[in-house]
C-alpha cells in the first residue's frame, strides 16, 4: 500500500518501462478481477489523430450547462497528472488518485506473474478510471478518449452509446501504419455492433475505411448530415451556423480559434443533437450556445498575452500545425510571427517546421527534459529559415525569441503537448511580471 500520493504516481510512471502493448486481454483481466466495473458507464467514446481534447471538451461543458454530471478521461495532461481523470472538470483529488491506485496495484502485480505480463502506464490509468467512474463516483456520462490509435487502444474494452472519430492523419505511424487507410483502420477500430459512429474525417481514402468498418458492425456513420453554414472569424473566436439532421442552430460561437476548432465544435453539437434526439439527454439550444461560448482548452492556440500577443499551442503533427498556421493567417494577417519550437524526435518535424516556416519571421529552436524530445540543434539543422537559431535552455531561448521581435509583434511557442507543459507555466508567471 502506498502511504502517499507522490509514492503512487511513482509507481505509475514506473509502469512505462513495459512500454505499449497492444491487445486487450491485460485489460479485460484487471476489469473481471473489479467486477467489470466498465459495463455500468454510460459512455461517449472519442478516437482521432487531432481535435479529441477540444471535442470532449465542448460536450463536456454543454452537457454540464444541461445539468449532468460528466466525467472525462484524457491524455496527455498539461498542469497536473490528475487531469487525466477528472469530474465536471475537475481533476481528481490526490487522496482519490491514492486510492485508486492502490486499488489497481495488487491486481497489477498479480498480473505481471501471469503469462500476459505487467500492464502498461496507460493500462493502470484506464484500470483506475473505469474503476473511478464505474463503482467509486459515478457519472451521468463519461466522455472517453483513446491513446493512441483504436483497435487496441486500453479503453476499447467500453461498451459506449456512441462513437466518434474526429480526425485522422499521419501519426504514431510506428505502430499504427504507413497510410491513411492503415491508421483509418486502427482508429475505425472503435466502432461497435449497432453503435452509431460520428465522423468529421474529410479524406475520402479513411471515409472509404470507416464506412466499410461500420457496415461490417450494422452501425450507422453521421459525416456529412452537419454542415458549418456562415462561418466568420471574430478577434477571439469564431461564430458559425450549423444544420443537423434534427435542428438548426444559429449565432453560435467559441472562444477556441480556428477552423479545425469550429469543426470539433460542431462534431460534438451533432454528438449531443443525436442523443437528444434519442432523448437520452435533455438539451435545449441555451445550453449548447452557453457550454461552447465558456469552452476553453489549455495549451491549444491558447492566447497568454495581448499585448505582446503570446500564443502557446501544442501542435504535435503535421495536420496539427497545418490547422495552426491556417488559424495564424486569419487572425494575424499582416503581422510579424515569431516561432519558437520543439520537438519529439521520433515525430516527422521536418514538414512541421516547413510549414510554420512558412508564415514566421524569425524561427527558434530548442529542447526540453524528456526521453523523447529532439536536440534543439537536430531542429535547427532541419530548418531552411534565413532567420533562426537554436538554445538547448528552453527558458532562454523563449527570452531569445522575445527579443527577437517587437511588442506589436505575435509570439507563438509550439510543438509537443510534453513541451507546452513544461514551457506554459513559466511564460504565464514571465508575462504576469511585465
Amino acid at each position: 500500500m502506498f502511504q502517499t500520493y507522490e509514492e503512487a504516481v511513482d509507481w505509475i510512471h514506473s509502469r512505462l518501462r513495459f512500454g505499449i502493448k497492444p491487445g486487450l486481454k491485460r485489460m479485460t483481466w484487471m476489469m473481471e478481477k473489479l467486477n467489470n466495473p466498465h459495463i455500468q458507464i454510460r459512455a461517449i467514446h472519442v478516437a482521432g489523430t487531432n481535435g479529441k481534447g477540444s471535442t470532449i471538451a465542448y460536450m463536456r461543458n454543454v452537457l454540464q450547462e444541461a445539468g449532468y454530471t460528466t466525467g472525462t478521461f484524457t491524455s496527455p495532461f498539461l498542469e497536473t497528472f490528475n487531469e487525466r481523470i477528472s469530474m465536471n472538470g475537475k481533476p481528481i483529488s490526490d487522496e482519490e488518485m491514492l486510492f485508486l491506485v492502490n486499488m489497481i496495484r495488487p491486481l497489477a502485480d498479480e498480473l505481471e506473474d501471469t503469462e500476459l505480463g505487467g500492464p502498461t502506464e496507460f493500462e493502470v490509468i484506464t484500470a483506475m478510471a473505469f474503476y473511478y467512474f464505474g463503482r467509486h463516483e459515478k457519472t451521468d456520462i463519461l466522455l472517453l478518449e483513446t491513446g493512441l490509435g483504436g483497435t487496441y487502444d486500453s479503453t476499447n474494452i467500453a461498451e459506449p452509446i456512441l462513437t466518434m472519430i474526429t480526425s485522422i492523419g499521419f501519426d504514431h505511424m510506428n505502430i499504427l501504419g504507413n497510410t491513411i487507410e492503415e491508421i483509418a483502420g486502427e482508429k475505425a477500430g472503435i466502432i461497435k455492433e449497432g453503435i452509431p459512429m460520428l465522423t468529421s474525417v474529410t479524406d475520402e481514402r479513411a471515409l472509404n475505411v470507416i464506412n466499410q468498418k461500420a457496415k461490417d458492425m450494422n452501425a450507422a456513420v453521421y459525416h456529412d448530415t452537419f454542415p458549418v453554414l456562415n462561418h466568420q472569424p471574430l478577434p477571439r473566436g469564431e461564430r458559425f451556423e450549423m444544420k443537423t439532421p434534427f435542428s438548426y442552430y444559429k449565432n453560435l460561437e467559441i472562444s477556441m480559434r480556428g477552423e479545425h476548432q469550429v469543426q470539433n465544435a460542431a462534431l460534438a453539437v451533432m454528438a449531443l443533437d443525436y442523443l437528444r434526439s434519442k432523448e437520452l439527454f435533455h438539451i435545449d439550444e441555451q445550453h449548447v450556445i452557453k457550454g461552447l461560448l465558456q469552452t476553453s482548452w489549455n495549451g491549444r492556440f491558447e492566447q497568454l498575452s495581448e499585448y505582446p500577443a503570446v500564443i502557446v499551442d501544442g501542435a504535435h503533427n503535421k495536420e496539427g500545425v497545418e490547422s495552426l498556421t491556417a488559424a495564424m493567417k486569419r487572425h494575424y494577417h499582416g503581422k510579424k510571427i515569431h516561432i519558437l519550437f520543439s520537438a519529439l524526435k521520433d515525430k516527422e518535424y521536418t514538414p512541421m517546421i516547413d510549414i510554420l516556416s512558412s508564415i514566421a519571421d524569425s524561427m527558434h529552436f530548442t529542447t526540453f527534459d524528456f526521453p523523447r524530445a529532439a536536440s534543439a540543434e537536430e531542429l535547427f539543422q532541419a530548418c531552411r529559415h534565413g532567420k533562426k537559431d537554436f538554445e538547448d535552455d528552453w527558458k532562454a531561448a523563449f527570452l531569445k525569441m522575445m527579443e527577437a521581435g517587437e511588442l506589436k509583434d505575435v509570439f507563438l511557442v509550439t510543438g509537443s503537448l510534453y513541451f507546452i507543459s513544461e514551457v506554459r507555466p513559466f511564460c504565464r508567471n514571465f508575462l504576469s511580471k511585465d
